[in-house]
């Protein structure tokens, strides 16, 4: 069994447990927490995904994070996510969540902020390339067929 994770309901309720691999293959909707970098200055992290990733390999992204763990809150997996890709460990602010109906699968998105005043150290098994840059060029990024689609919808809630 490879990663497991909680499967939830349509009210992000816990139904039991599954490998998140099941999940995805059968569209059951799980966790994920992701968060929002930025820097002293209010830029905000971006960055293309590692080639050989399983999910959007290569495309460009601006949340960090990945799947809940089985009893994990929403704000300890983004805060774990942080520190296993980015190699800080920072505070991080609950922003928002909803349910993105997704690409690939159905998924409860926990979106989180955090300022980043160190230098990061990106898990390059994860992250093939990174800069920060305004709110303006990430809308602008967040156009183009590169960019993740479920971040780009998560870009619009964020930003508005």
């Amino acid at each position: 069994m490879g990663e497991l994770v909680e499967r939830v309901d349509e009210q992000d309720r816990v139904l039991g447990t599954v490998d998140r691999g099941e999940a995805i293959a059968n569209h059951w909707m799980h966790r994920v927490a992701t968060t929002v970098c930025r820097d002293g200055e209010g830029r905000v992290l971006v960055h293309r995904r590692a080639a050989d990733m399983s999910r959007f390999p290569g495309q460009y992204n601006f949340l960090v994070g990945g799947a809940a763990e089985v009893g994990e809150s929403y704000e300890e997996a983004a805060a774990r996510e942080l520190a296993e890709e980015l190699g800080v460990r920072v505070p991080v602010r609950f922003a928002f969540k909803f349910l993105c109906r997704g690409v690939i699968s159905p998924y409860w998105l926990g979106v989180h902020e955090a300022v980043v005043h160190t230098e990061i150290a990106p898990d390059p098994a994860e992250i093939a390339w990174h800069a920060w840059v305004t709110e303006g060029e990430l809308r602008e990024m967040a156009r183009r067929p590169t960019f993740v689609a479920d971040a780009a919808e998560a870009l619009d809630r964020y930003l508005n």
